[in-house]
């Protein structure tokens, strides 16, 4: 499938979809998966604890937020592609955070979770017929494709590896 349209978007969602530079959903997710990962093995693992702000993450942190918002965007992708109604609650990611033992991890730990994680979502959306891509759930009081909810997990992962270029690494 291809990129959706950005008024088939929550407003919230739609910075996430503009960034995305790949018009379709399965090479988006191999190959923003590996720009990732290439940013991830360049970070020294004396860098994983640094943050740029006192109120800010650490790069551990930021990674570990990435996979989670994955697994529930991949989640919420196949709860809706399975034609599940029920509607589905939001997170915090800025509960989560903390919670996610970041910094008692190494990073070529962090890289191979992310890795498999990754995979698993590249399987999901491949497994999705085009019926499935356009079906529509409900989620943190905002409805979505499951093909959009794709473009999101690759413009959300795009998002963090600009922050992380430009205020962690620049």
């Amino acid at each position: 499938m291809s990129k959706p349209s950005l008024n088939e978007l929550p407003q919230f969602y739609r910075k996430y979809v503009e960034a995305v530079s790949y018009d379709d959903l399965i090479p988006g997710l191999i190959g923003s998966g590996n720009e990732t990962i290439d940013l991830m093995k360049s970070i020294p693992e004396k860098s994983g604890d640094y943050k740029y702000g006192p109120d800010k993450w650490t790069v551990k942190q930021v990674l570990t937020h990435m996979i989670d918002a994955e697994r529930v965007f991949a989640y919420r992708a196949l709860r809706f592609a399975r034609n599940d109604k029920t509607e589905l609650s939001g997170f915090e990611e800025n509960d989560w955070a903390p919670e996610a033992n970041a910094s008692n991890r190494k990073l070529y730990k962090i890289i191979e979770e992310y890795n498999n994680v990754r995979a698993s979502t590249v399987d999901l959306f491949a497994s999705c017929s085009e019926e499935m891509l356009k079906r529509v759930g409900t989620a943190n009081g905002s409805q979505m494709s499951v093909n959009a909810i794709g473009f999101v997990i690759i413009g959300h992962e795009t998002h963090h590896r600009k922050i992380l270029n430009e205020r962690y690494f620049s």
